[in-house]
């Protein structure tokens, strides 16, 4: 297999970065996390003409159309109904990734967007609303799935050296699925009535392409040996994601991680909240998913056009100036993707968190002063594309990423669940409280999600440890102290004594005879 050397700045290697990762990494992300950003947009250009499919649809059905509050209303419930969707798949990521494996997971996932890609695409030939709905809640619910196995996947088979770089991958894709609606939605390519059901199917694509590819690539080393304790299979598996030459220590690190757990076995979530050992890793998993939808990104997204119209873009020229914030949402994703394993977790995430609440209380400041002010309306804008720039280069991935690396593998599926969960329902706060709050508090409404940028960020500062290049291990011992408890190895398993001895450049079982009688005696 072709692969990479990455040399740090002090000349020495610090890691590989193989074919096979990279392959796995763009299939698990092409197929799923982009899917994600693609349906958070792709609703926003056919809007019109699915509220048209919807009037014309009820007045064949029952004589007469509905006013406009209607038929808003049904629109917004196809549109919010993704969230609840994304909400309930969260929920089930414990069970299937214990069940079926990180890439069974997503494997089995498939099936849903299939179904839902053929609801909606032949919604308008059936003459069904309840199609587009449907097929919006089963694509937020591969959504909710795939929002916390992607992730959790790519932390497992990544080197520690490269596990930023490969965690914050899906974020990228989730910026290019947004991206590529974007353009998809252009009038002169899909943003035409004839083609909304066409738009709107397209999900099938990239996953017909994953379904293909990604089932000939392993499963988690991590989960093959440490919740299936198969080695033979942990070993075929390495051979695949590594060099040669890193086998025998990569065994020995999973070896390590194994015997410091109290049990393999799966914790429930309510288990993780009774477990004193990683009280602040829950409570950094909370602070983050929480903080990364309730900075506002999304209510920014919302006022997008209208902040637009009052700088003076021509209506029909909005939908090229948004493609533009989706170019910088790509732009900053990738800037985030390369630099994380140079300057850390740290740096992105206070950063990111810091200059978002700075351009929100810009907002703040120019929409108060557009008035009277003429060029207070660009500023507004600048503080927009700011506000995009700052999430998508550290806040957008890095919480999914943190959330692996805190934990170890008995905890990591229950963790992925409650940042999951919080994830969705603040995302679903934030856009359903936002417009009462724009209302009720007008420009300084944007201040709320300053404070929240900013409290994040002093978190992250004075909490949260770097964890770049570190062990599993290595980090839950970084949080002992601040637990109040201590690490400990607990004796050798029947598979710990099994150690790797170097063939042929790869790795053979060998039983420590030695450790084995000590332990019999």
């Amino acid at each position: 297999m072709a692969e990479e050397v990455l040399i740090d700045p002090n000349g020495k290697s610090r890691g590989h970065l193989t074919s096979s990762l990279l392959a796995v990494a763009f299939l698990s992300s092409f197929g799923s996390s982009m899917l994600y950003g693609y349906n958070l947009a792709v609703v926003n250009s056919p809007a019109e003409y699915i509220k048209d499919f919807y009037n014309q649809t009820i007045v064949r059905r029952y004589g007469s159309g509905v006013d406009e509050e209607a038929l808003t209303l049904m629109y917004s419930v196809t549109v919010s109904i993704f969230a609840i969707g994304g909400l309930l798949g969260s929920l089930t990521v414990g069970i299937q990734v214990t069940k079926f494996g990180r890439k069974g997971t997503l494997v089995h996932s498939t099936i849903l967007v299939f179904i839902a890609g053929g609801l909606m695409g032949f919604s308008r030939l059936c003459g069904s609303p309840e199609m587009i709905i449907i097929g919006r809640f089963i694509t937020g619910i591969h959504s909710g799935i795939s929002l916390s196995v992607v992730p959790m996947y790519l932390g497992e088979i990544a080197p520690k050296s490269l596990r930023g770089f490969l965690g914050l991958m899906p974020s990228i894709f989730i910026c290019l699925g947004v991206f590529i609606a974007q353009i998809l939605g252009l009038h002169e390519i899909l943003g035409k009535e004839e083609y909304w059901p066409l738009f709107l199917s397209l999900v099938v694509v990239p996953t017909f392409i994953q379904l293909m590819l990604l089932p000939w690539f392993p499963e988690s080393p991590r989960y093959l040996l440490i919740e299936k304790r198969n080695i033979h299979a942990t070993i075929t598996a390495l051979k695949w994601y590594r060099a040669k030459s890193n086998i025998q220590a990569e065994m020995e690190e999973i070896q390590e991680e194994q015997r410091s757990l109290s049990s393999v076995e799966s914790v429930s979530v309510l288990q993780l909240f009774r477990d004193p050992s990683v009280r602040w890793q829950l409570v950094t998993v909370i602070v983050v998913n929480a903080g990364m939808q309730l900075s506002g990104i999304d209510a920014i997204w919302f006022y997008t056009n209208t902040i637009f119209e009052n700088a003076g873009i021509a209506a029909h020229q909005i939908q090229y100036t948004t493609v533009g914030t989706g170019a910088i949402e790509v732009i900053a994703g990738l800037i985030g993707c390369f630099t994380i394993e140079r300057v850390g977790r740290r740096p992105l995430m206070i950063g990111g968190f810091t200059f978002m609440g700075i351009c929100c209380a810009g907002i703040t400041f120019s929409l108060i002063l557009q008035t009277h002010v003429a060029f207070m309306r660009y500023f507004s804008v600048a503080c927009v594309v700011g506000i995009i720039a700052g999430f998508c280069i550290g806040p957008a991935g890095v919480p999914f990423l943190m959330t692996g690396e805190l934990f170890k593998q008995s905890h990591r599926p229950a963790a992925y669940i409650v940042g999951g969960f919080l994830n969705w329902i603040s995302n679903f706060t934030v856009g359903f409280v936002f417009p009462f709050l724009q209302m009720s508090a007008g420009a300084f409404c944007y201040l709320v999600f300053c404070g929240v940028c900013v409290g994040v960020a002093v978190y992250v500062y004075f909490i949260i440890p770097e964890t770049k290049n570190k062990t599993f291990v290595e980090i839950s011992q970084m949080f002992a102290s601040r637990n109040g408890c201590e690490i400990e190895n607990l004796p050798l398993a029947i598979t710990d004594q099994l150690s790797l001895k170097k063939m042929n450049g790869y790795g053979t079982l060998a039983v420590d005879v030695d450790k084995t009688d000590k332990l019999d005696n």
